[in-house]
């Protein structure tokens, strides 16, 4: 007989599962395996598995009398998308769901069961179980700014690794902005030659970027683990390394932010940019592009000296600057909607008239509720990502030295874990176009990849049950438990991470001692 039990009555069974799923079935007895290649007669979902043996370490060259069966099984529907049920017998594993996607997260927990398993005389000792689980929000994303500070595709796929062991499903990639332009685009060469020199820290780094074999070898690898990659081209604002190649479709000079824009009355503008994001389409198929749309106002004052911008406004009757700005980010909201693509923005572009069911929408100003609301009263489909708790660059303990804070505020594991009841109203939160969430981690303060790790994990975890489970699931003892069961993983793969419990454990690492400042 199979006793159901709730996540937040775990503890009890010592399953040290992140995201720890819907309702778990403890039966009597031991699930037996060897430490060999596991397998299933089903070729189409042997890839599934591929991976999977890899990350356990098994040789390929396993006999197959050594082999142990796994049964994966693409059936009627469990539950919503990604959901699945997964039984361990005396002697093998079986797992059902109605998409791949499901299949792979029922994957993703017997790893985490296998890698806490008892092992005697070469077997596992997993216990009898049968789970059901499906996720609380179908966005459970992560962002990497890759314009401030590069780090190259190891790091990208080991960052891919981890979002999968936590059922992470989206990464955002900002690859452009002001001190960067990180993706080879074949018609512009210099965007990467030029453009891509520098950083936040050294403007005479060398130039620094992707090609466009390596974008396609990261998506491959992306969606070999069910992660759907979504590129960001920031414009109008931010654009200060692409002007630095291309002059020509600068918006002009403001104070403190020279180049900062592109120029939205220049018709040659929307060309060049179009032509970038068909190669960018082309390159992801995610169906999705982010254009950005995010703080325009720190150098929107230039275009009151562009004179084809004072013409521009005269001409269409136009009062005021972000007009300009709307009917900029419709023009290019209109060439990524021909390539068949949704857009996705920054919440500062909710006002700007983009099209309500082909656009996404970033929520990052927790200090600005109202564009929240409107963007749900409008119908777009909204991801949470305030800066609050939900921005990785935030220091993680009021002793730190390195990142943000905001009026003293600074973005600890358990926000995060407690995320989003504990920020967002009950009846906002209710609402049907709220996606999910995203961690989102700005790199003005990250060069190394020591610091990388530390200011991402313990906290992926925290996100990870943030988007996974429900509220009424969470216990802080509970959790807890689990994630120092994930400690002694950090430690095994020799990630230099932030320890709560011990917090003098790894000392924190800085790379530039940077404090306050509320921009991305």
């Amino acid at each position: 007989m199979t006793l159901l039990v709730s996540a937040g009555l775990s503890k009890a069974q010592n399953l040290n599962l992140i995201p720890y799923p819907s309702h778990v079935g403890i039966l009597k007895g031991n699930c037996v395996l060897y430490n060999t290649q596991l397998y299933t007669n089903n070729k189409q979902l042997s890839v599934l598995l591929r991976n999977f043996n890899e990350e356990i370490g098994f040789k390929l060259k396993t006999a197959k009398s050594q082999k142990q069966f796994i049964d994966l099984k693409l059936g009627a529907s469990t539950g919503v998308y990604g959901s699945y049920e997964l039984i361990t017998y005396e002697k093998h594993v079986a797992i059902k769901a109605s998409d791949s996607a499901g299949l792979f997260n029922g994957l993703t927990t017997l790893l985490q069961l296998y890698k806490s398993a008892k092992v005697v005389n070469g077997k596992m000792i997993l216990p009898r179980l049968v789970i059901h689980d499906q996720p609380r929000f179908s966005w459970r994303g992560f962002l990497l700014d890759e314009s401030r500070h590069f780090f190259g595709k190891k790091t990208i796929k080991e960052l891919l690794n981890w979002m999968a062991f936590y059922k992470l499903n989206r990464f955002h990639w900002h690859l452009t902005d002001s001190h960067g332009w990180r993706i080879e685009i074949k018609k512009f060469p210099l965007l990467t030659t030029i453009g891509g020199k520098g950083n936040f820290t050294d403007s005479l780094a060398s130039a620094s970027y992707y090609t466009q074999e390596d974008i396609r070898e990261i998506v491959r690898y992306a969606k070999e683990r069910f992660i759907t990659i979504i590129p960001e081209v920031d414009m109008p604002g931010h654009a200060t390394a692409a002007n630095r190649a291309y002059p020509e479709f600068s918006g002009g000079d403001a104070p403190g932010y020279n180049d900062f824009t592109f120029d939205p009355a220049n018709e040659k503008t929307y060309s060049y940019l179009t032509d970038i994001l068909r190669e960018i389409r082309a390159l992801f198929p995610s169906g999705i592009i982010h254009i950005g749309g995010d703080e325009v106002a720190l150098g929107i004052t230039a275009w009151t000296n562009n004179s084809g911008v004072v013409k521009f406004m005269a001409a269409q009757q136009m009062t005021d600057l972000n007009q300009v700005e709307h009917y900029f980010l419709r023009r290019v909201g209109d060439s990524v909607l021909k390539f068949s693509n949704n857009l996705m923005c920054w919440d500062e572009a909710v006002s700007a008239g983009l099209p309500v069911s082909s656009t996404y929408v970033n929520w990052w100003r927790q200090d600005k509720p109202e564009s929240l609301n409107e963007a749900i009263s409008k119908g777009y489909r909204v991801i949470l990502c305030p800066r609050l708790p939900l921005y990785l660059d935030f220091v993680q303990d009021n002793t730190h030295l390195s990142g943000r804070k905001w009026s003293g505020r600074y973005n600890s594991y358990m926000d995060i874990y407690h995320f989003p009841e504990n920020s967002i109203p009950a009846d906002v939160l209710g609402k049907s176009n709220i996606l999910g969430l995203q961690g989102n981690l700005w790199t003005e303060t990250v060069i190394s990849e020591k610091r990388l790790q530390y200011l991402i994990f313990p906290r992926m975890a925290s996100l990870a049950e943030a988007g996974w489970a429900i509220d009424a699931a969470k216990n802080d003892t509970d959790f807890n438990t689990r994630l120092k069961a994930h400690l002694l993983l950090y430690d095994k793969k020799r990630v230099y991470y932030y320890d709560p419990f011990y917090p003098g454990k790894h000392p924190e690492p800085i790379d530039i001692s940077r404090r306050g400042g509320d921009q991305d």
